[in-house]
């Protein structure tokens, strides 16, 4: 399951930039883009502008919430199997094997004195870790602008500086990360051990030992004052596969990162013995009473949903379904407008009052549209275009239109001699028909 886990996760993070996603001639292909110069964000059919970053806000509390209900229904299976750390250590130990050998073979290569045939290891297995640590740093930069462009600028040195500080930054962090530093980045800078306890409980399915099968082990001084002996035979090998260190038959530990490792070790030497298997196994610390009086632990799934991964589920759905329904239901054209206050009104030579605004069109689609204006209010006043003699404007695909706005009261008329009053321009897209407004006031004589 690593493996397959390890194959999909790689294969997305180094792909998704190559997709191409079609969006029109006016608009980027890459179907996942972070357009930072133009300030969106696309993916596939969806495009994320600046003021919309509630969308992001909402993925990162379902990250959250997500991460919560993994933690409480199996501990950190997170951190075993899909975290970024964890999928590069395993490559790079992947990689390390292939050129060394088992673990045996790595650790006899360590011992051994300087030689011909360990520097050429050696030096094989960093070049390759440094190719990973390169393309991993080369793809993360992909997902910033178009892929093949910049892949091409790279090649030929004419890419930004920032690009290749970027590269080589990740690169170096990634080879150190991955190649060396490995489950310690887990141990020391990773804070969610730290909190990990909070969304586990009793009913929690986690990497354990089954100790009242396991004792008292081979080597124990019980079974030399002549106790029958446990299952277990004390052959190391769930501490020599664990990447942390640590011994799992003491119990949960804050270092242990549920990998697994030691269940398939175990899993192993009690086949090779003829035992029962699941001596180290995902277990709930609830269903020791029972297998302690020879009974059947109660099924994974009735540890599962319980009312605390219920309730994560829940508010994990909720906000994924709020986030489906804003995004079907969000206006594909939008409008801001700022009154000019500096002066809050002009007195033209016939005695007519005018308001000036400054309005900004929002135009979401992938080609130009045309823009309707009008003004509607308790008085009688009209709206002129500042440029132009019609009431519309051309606006630019996926961008926005900054449009100066007169609104004009006739002279003695209830708007132009009086106070303030209420406004409400309308925008309309001529094809569409869709439709937005925003409210202001209209300033007259009375306002001084």
């Amino acid at each position: 399951m690593k493996w397959w886990i390890m194959a999909v996760t790689l294969g997305i993070y180094y792909l998704t930039p190559w997709i191409r996603w079609d969006r029109g001639p006016n608009l980027p292909d890459q179907a996942v883009l972070v357009d930072l110069a133009n300030r969106r964000f696309y993916f596939f059919m969806i495009e994320i502008w600046p003021h919309e970053f509630y969308f992001v806000a909402g993925l990162l509390i379902m990250a959250g919430l997500g991460l919560f209900l993994f933690t409480s229904a199996m501990g950190r299976v997170w951190c075993g199997y899909a975290c970024p750390q964890t999928v590069w250590t395993d490559l790079f130990i992947l990689v390390e094997r292939w050129v060394e050998g088992d673990r045996n073979n790595r650790l006899r290569l360590h011992r051994a004195p300087l030689s011909a045939k360990k520097v050429r290891l050696r030096a094989t297995k960093w070049a390759i870790w440094l190719l990973i640590a390169v393309a991993t740093g080369g793809a993360w930069v992909f997902y910033f602008t178009d892929a093949p462009t910049l892949l091409r600028d790279l090649l030929t040195f004419d890419a930004h500086p920032i690009a290749y500080t970027t590269i080589a930054v990740l690169t170096a962090t990634t080879f150190l990360f991955g190649g060396f530093a490995r489950e310690q980045i887990c141990i020391y800078a990773c804070p969610w051990p730290r909190i990990q306890a909070a969304m586990m409980d009793e009913d929690t399915l986690t990497v354990g030992y089954r100790e009242w099968r396991g004792e008292p082990r081979k080597h124990s001084d019980a079974v030399k004052a002549g106790e029958p002996m446990g299952d277990c035979i004390d052959c190391m090998a769930c501490v020599n596969v664990c990447p942390v260190g640590i011994d799992i038959r003491n119990g949960q530990q804050l270092e242990c990162i549920t990998c697994a490792l030691c269940i398939d070790a175990c899993d192993d030497i009690m086949a090779k013995m003829g035992k029962p298997r699941g001596l180290v196994d995902y277990m709930a610390l609830s269903d020791e009473t029972l297998e302690r009086q020879g009974k059947a632990g109660r099924r994974p799934w009735q540890h599962i949903l319980r009312p605390r991964t219920i309730l994560y589920t829940t508010l994990w759905a909720g906000v994924g379904i709020g986030l489906t329904v804003a995004l079907f239901l969000r206006s594909e054209i939008e409008m801001t407008v700022a009154p000019v206050r500096n002066p809050i009104f002009v007195t033209l030579s016939d005695g007519a009052i005018r308001n000036t605004y400054e309005v900004r069109l929002l135009n979401k689609h992938g080609e130009e549209r045309r823009f309707d204006l009008s003004v509607v209010s308790s008085a009688p006043l009209r709206l002129d275009l500042e440029g132009t003699d019609t009431t519309w404007v051309n606006v630019p695909a996926d961008s926005t239109f900054l449009q100066r706005v007169y609104i004009i009261g006739d002279a003695g008329s209830a708007a132009a001699e009086g106070d303030r009053t209420d406004v409400r321009i309308w925008v309309e897209d001529a094809t569409s028909q869709e439709r937005a407004f925003k409210d202001t006031v209209f300033n007259g004589k009375g306002s001084r």
